[in-house]
């Protein structure tokens, strides 16, 4: 195997020749400190940057073994290695020549701790995946600058990023521990009846709505009403109090800007752990929650919205129904539905964001025009029976309607960011003030119908050219000829999400798109497999990108694609 001098003495001779001739330092070569990967050349100083690896023994990294011991601190370890070696790059590494010229790069993060592919632990040690912009002038090799990016600066990012003794423990602890703490009261919401909690002390607004640190100055610390304080035991902070946000129907009332949708917004993302410092770290909710809105225009295939919708004109099927431009309200119903499919134990929706007509029919309105010349049953008259036939709770963020109270099991009012119990007060308003709305939905909630993804019509090879997948920030897919609009999918929160939610679409058509596996059997056989494996089941090479998902936001994805065709099956 070539060693560290065999590959500066390459560069060295590669030197102003054309760039195309970079593809002769594909391969592994032996450093002291570790061995380094060369997976991927790029062709062209502007194409995208070259793949490459570090692995590091566990000897020469030096770190604890109780710092990984778990999947949960292993998770947290990665996480706090991938930012360490992310902000030594930064500082070490220069720009050289043009394009991205001189630049090693990992995998950008934001707040959250997620399980990602840019660091993992393999049986022989810890491996690093991060990209290089391979240095040129023009479309020249700019072999000695090439020389010093890896053979002087990488070693020093290994060094200071990758080694235990280089570190500050007390920080990575602080982070593991962290994060631990958080994954243990999250199990510990239903065996205590509850979806969510948030901690005395928490910060939950951010600075804007670009940046999701916490706001620096004026914030509230979180304080729970008595009514509603619980303590929950983690295993390193000992004793935790917050607010616990039971089973059933919730509503967040109160004010415009008091602080209602700051608190829904930290519940929608507390299905992820996050750093020390976030002031969320232990806002925890139940991680099959799903944020629901109005998606006008979105494309939806055969799905049974018949629990909500029914009887629309010109005899449109709602049992199986199909849409290349839904409404507010068939988008939202859609939603709901598709997110029931595959299991959803939580529904979160803000009345800003949400279609009226969907939400409420009041009495007046029930008066003016008679159920049978409308097709829409009301939220209102279906969130009790989502919780009675299925045990779906639902956290509602209400400003404009009282009639909700007649529903509600819990009613939280926000007042200057401090909340409330108000529910004995909405009751008695209820009680005092009926609406003498007629209720519209039935007895039952109705069935949920399950469907299957026909294979051909999952197609990321535009016919016969090689599969096509572009990722576009948080909000866009491209998966072949189709573009995937996922902007109102609104609990992803990394770009490396939407890379791996790609890879799995086509590792879903690849594997289970047979005719015979529903969409939820297909995403369960695909998480089980990424279980085993990890998220590198998904590629054929080793991608340094890939981000952890949930079957909801893969689902999502699959609902979106314009292309889909389903076979609904009613039960």
């Amino acid at each position: 195997m070539a060693d560290q001098l065999h590959l500066r003495q390459l560069l060295h001779q590669l030197n102003d020749r054309s760039y195309k001739a970079y593809k002769d330092i594909r391969g592994r070569y032996q450093f002291p400190e570790f061995l380094l990967c060369i997976d991927r050349v790029q062709g062209d100083p502007f194409a995208a940057p070259s793949q490459l690896r570090v692995l590091v023994s566990y000897e020469v990294a030096g770190f604890p073994l109780q710092t990984y011991e778990n999947r949960s601190r292993a998770i947290a370890f990665c996480d706090y290695l991938t930012r360490q070696f992310g902000q030594v790059c930064h500082q070490v590494s220069d720009r050289r020549g043009t394009g991205n010229s001189g630049l090693i790069q990992m995998l950008r993060v934001g707040q959250e701790v997620l399980s990602r592919t840019s660091i993992i632990l393999t049986e022989k040690g810890i491996e690093a995946r991060f990209t290089v912009g391979l240095p040129a002038q023009g479309r020249r090799i700019l072999g000695y600058q090439a020389g010093e990016l890896l053979c002087e600066d990488l070693p020093e990012i290994v060094a200071q990023s990758l080694k235990y003794e280089n570190l500050s423990a007390e920080e990575l602890q602080g982070h593991i521990e962290t994060v631990e703490d958080a994954e243990v009261l999250r199990s510990q919401l239903s065996p205590n009846h509850l979806v969510a909690f948030v901690a005395d002390g928490a910060i939950l607004p951010r600075r804007s709505g670009v940046d999701r640190r916490a706001l620096a100055d004026g914030a509230i610390p979180f304080q729970s009403p008595e009514s509603l304080r619980v303590t929950l035991e983690t295993p390193n902070r000992g004793a935790i109090t917050g607010m616990g946000i039971p089973q059933g129907v919730t509503l967040i009332v109160g004010g415009g800007y008091h602080g209602k949708s700051t608190l829904l917004k930290a519940i929608e993302l507390g299905i992820y752990n996050h750093i020390p410092g976030d002031g969320r770290e232990y806002v925890v909710s139940d991680r099959r929650s799903v944020k629901i809105r109005a998606e006008d225009g979105r494309a939806v295939t055969g799905v049974d919205i018949s629990p909500f919708i029914q009887d629309l004109p010109q005899n449109l099927d709602t049992r199986a129904f199909s849409s290349t431009n839904a409404s507010g309200s068939t988008s939202q119903a859609a939603n709901m539905i598709e997110a029931l499919e595959v299991g959803t134990k939580l529904f979160l929706v803000d009345e800003d964001t949400a279609a009226t007509n969907f939400m409420i029919r009041d009495r007046r309105m029930q008066a003016l025009i008679a159920k049978t010349s409308e097709p829409i049953t009301p939220l209102i008259d279906k969130v009790r029976q989502l919780y009675s036939d299925y045990g779906v709770s639902t956290l509602l963020v209400i400003g404009g309607s009282g009639d909700y109270f007649d529903v509600a099991d819990t009613v939280i009012a926000m007042n200057h960011f401090v909340p409330k119990d108000l529910t004995e007060a909405a009751q008695a308003i209820a009680e005092k003030h009926p609406t003498e709305r007629q209720i519209e939905g039935g007895d039952h909630f109705g069935q949920i119908s399950s469907r299957i993804p026909i294979g051909a019509s999952v197609d990321p090879s535009q016919g016969h050219k090689p599969v096509k997948l572009k990722v576009r920030d948080v909000n866009q897919v491209v998966f072949g000829a189709d573009s995937i609009d996922l902007a109102d999918v609104e609990q992803l929160v990394e770009v490396g999400q939407l890379k791996a939610i790609a890879e799995a679409m086509v590792y879903a058509k690849e594997n289970y798109l047979d005719g015979q596996h529903t969409l939820a059997e297909t995403l369960e056989a695909i998480f089980a497999d990424i279980d085993q494996g990890g998220l590198d089941v998904l590629t054929r090479f080793r991608e340094g990108n890939l981000v952890e998902f949930r079957p909801f936001e893969l689902a999502a994805a699959f609902n979106r694609l314009r292309s889909l065709s389903v076979k609904t099956i009613h039960h």
